[in-house]
């Protein structure tokens, strides 16, 4: 989920409720919310622990709340984790600290050290391309002894690494295996992942839905299909920028766009502005007849 925003150290309040009954209304099965579409490491802690809140209380039970708390340093980890808790957050959600790369049997000896100070349930959050490290794929084996551990979402956007992830699921059969990257959605769940954390669904929540249990039903043509869609959505409004954010300043622009909340970015990004904010409206009006499921 993106976080709205009205200025670096508040949130869009009316915009952050609409959006949670938008996403909700949609179907959706889930919020993960201070991942990197929501900009989270962007954040304070003060504006964080406020977000985590809201999203509980309106949520309410409806779905699950899942809550990242990646952060360079432990206590803050742990402290955002007692947070989440406190809030009734359902799980919360951890990448491989940021800035000093650590090597893999530091990465295991931090999330053991880790594991008795959370409340909740953890997930493992694969980034390699943001955090520099990747979980690999004896660290995954490692983690599925781990009982408190229960899934992974992968955001390499290697299929060949998901796949022998999945090939080590019969280990722990409750373990839950999911796919960042959104045009992979279809393809990694007809391979038997659980399911996608996809930036998309902030905007059109259903077609992502609608694609997940397409490929769940193993029904290949609905499938081929809604993932042409989401492609769609993808080549019009994720490339619109430069830079690396492009992608979240797509999806925050198009948001506003659709009346949805605010596109303020937490610096050191901004909003898209004159010929880019062109761009992406011209892009959501033309979308509206392809993500329109029936």
């Amino acid at each position: 989920m993106i976080t709205p925003l009205e200025n670096r150290d508040a949130l869009d309040v009316a915009g952050l409720e609409r959006l949670i009954e938008h996403l909700l209304g949609g179907g959706v099965h889930g919020l993960f919310i201070l991942g990197t579409t929501g900009e989270g490491p962007s954040l304070g802690y003060r504006l964080r622990n406020d977000l985590i809140g809201r999203v509980c209380r309106q949520v309410a039970g409806r779905a699950p709340v899942l809550v990242g708390i990646t952060d360079t340093a432990f206590v803050e980890a742990v402290g955002m984790a007692r947070a989440a808790a406190e809030h009734g957050a359902s799980a919360v959600v951890l990448a491989p600290p940021y800035y000093m790369p650590e090597g893999q049997p530091e990465l295991r000896e931090y999330v053991d050290h880790l594991l008795p100070e959370l409340p909740l349930p953890l997930y493992l959050y694969n980034m390699p391309a943001l955090t520099k490290v990747a979980l690999d794929l004896e660290t995954v084996r490692w983690a599925m002894d781990q009982p408190h551990i229960l899934g992974m979402k992968d955001s390499s956007g290697d299929l060949i690494y998901f796949n022998r992830a999945l090939r080590m699921l019969p280990a722990r059969p409750d373990w839950t295996l999911m796919v960042g990257p959104e045009e992979l959605l279809g393809p990694s769940v007809l391979m038997g992942g659980h399911g996608g954390v996809s930036g998309g669904a902030n905007l059109f929540p259903g077609l992502y839905v609608a694609l997940y249990e397409a490929a769940r039903r193993g029904d290949l043509a609905r499938e081929r299909d809604l993932q042409e869609r989401v492609l769609e959505v993808s080549n019009r409004l994720y490339r619109v920028g430069k830079h690396p954010s492009t992608i979240i300043k797509g999806i925050k622009c198009a948001a506003s766009c659709l009346g949805l909340c605010s596109d303020f970015m937490a610096e050191p990004f901004h909003r898209f502005r004159g010929p880019e904010r062109q761009r992406i409206e011209t892009a959501v009006s033309e979308l509206a007849g392809v993500v329109k499921v029936d």
